[in-house]
């Protein structure tokens, strides 16, 4: 199932994908997600503002990142609070917000597929 997540497949039937672009992970545009799947047409928002939950899988995302960013961070520094490590953390951030949306929607979808 985690495979199925990372490569951006529909929950249902495993074929067909859940976004337009092929490239989710680094694509810094607006994400383009398809109303259904071309396979078995699971449709993937079930209604309008179905996916304000996945803010807080996005929200657990980048904290999750934002610890690892630091417990790295702290081996490079001589101090363990070191306040050069927030700039890596927001440069971090930054970087994987735009895979973080995309990831926690997918998530999102298929933690509510049999909703």
């Amino acid at each position: 199932m985690i495979n199925k997540m990372i490569t951006n497949k529909c929950p249902n039937c495993g074929k067909g994908t859940i976004y337009k672009e092929r490239n989710i992970y680094f694509n810094f545009r607006k994400p383009r997600m398809k109303k259904e799947c071309e396979h078995c047409h699971f449709v993937f928002e079930k209604e309008p503002g179905f996916f304000f939950g996945a803010m807080y899988i996005s929200y657990a995302l980048g904290i999750t990142q934002a610890i690892l960013t630091f417990l790295v961070g702290t081996l490079f520094y001589e101090t363990l609070f070191d306040m050069r490590i927030l700039i890596w953390i927001a440069i971090v951030l930054v970087l994987l917000s735009s895979f973080n949306m995309r990831m926690s929607r997918i998530i999102w979808i298929y933690m509510l597929r049999g909703i």
